[in-house]
């Protein structure tokens, strides 16, 4: 049992929780909590660890996903957990490759595609991709300076979503809108200048939604080369909405439109 802050691989497991650039460097990611870890596969675990108090319930679980855990004391699993109330397994996963070609490939069904620019929001972000799932979407494009995917409060907030949704990170989000637009992809800004109520749209081909930065928006360069911007009516004195909130609403919308 590891009873020691100082043993390395509390240590590595602590920098892989709180820092982006050592879960790169590994190519892995942390997930916490017994209903995803139930979810993995054995050939995506790297690692796992078990506090004492959860092994002592659990043996069974443990030893059929993963029987080469490592238990933690307590009191240093509470210490190293992103959560208040740690529910006593960790697991370190690889990181999913995607690729853009794959993230396009010919579908039976159209396209419904979230793009994001510079999304900074953890909860946000889960939040998008958690919607983005229960509403069918085929596949999420970030640009470098949104938050990380791999964040613990994004894979918390998407409730398993992250095994399921394609999702990639790009350099240039204008260029990836002009290969869409070369695939015949509609592209859809949520904005609120020169744009028309968001459930005008036919959303039954391939489209994508371009969601902004919670503060910000979207960011001009982007905002000017497309074509069709779509906004969210309010009452009351309401200016704007949460970008998850219109987010979720946008792509809900073509789920309904498809449905019927």
């Amino acid at each position: 049992m590891i009873t020691s802050s100082g043993n390395k691989k509390i240590k590595d497991l602590a920098a892989l929780i709180k820092k982006s650039n050592a879960r790169k460097k590994h190519n892995a990611y942390i997930i916490e909590g017994i209903r995803m870890f139930k979810e993995l596969k054995k050939d995506e675990i790297l690692d796992v660890f078990a506090s004492e108090s959860f092994e002592a319930e659990n043996r069974k679980i443990l030893s059929e996903i993963y029987p080469e855990y490592e238990t933690v004391s307590d009191r240093i699993f509470e210490s190293v957990s992103d959560t208040k109330t740690p529910q006593g397994v960790m697991a370190v996963v690889k990181r999913k490759e995607y690729t853009l070609e794959k993230i396009l490939e010919k579908r039976d069904t159209p396209h419904s595609l979230l793009i994001l620019d510079s999304l900074q929001d953890p909860g946000n972000l889960g939040t998008l991709i958690r919607a983005g799932e229960g509403a069918g979407i085929t596949g999420i494009i970030m640009n470098e300076t949104t938050v990380d995917i791999y964040n613990p409060k994004v894979i918390r907030s998407t409730m398993g979503s992250i095994f399921r949704v394609p999702f990639i990170y790009v350099k240039d989000l204008k260029e990836v809108i002009e290969k869409l637009y070369s695939k015949n992809v509609n592209i859809y800004a949520s904005s609120l200048e020169g744009a028309i109520e968001y459930d005008a749209p036919d959303y039954k081909k391939d489209i994508a939604f371009i969601i902004g930065n919670e503060a910000a928006g979207i960011s001009k360069e982007v905002l000017d080369i497309v074509e069709d911007k779509v906004k969210i009516p309010m009452l009351g004195e309401v200016e704007s909405l949460n970008a998850a909130v219109a987010g979720s609403i946008l792509m809900y919308e073509a789920a309904r439109q498809r449905r019927k």
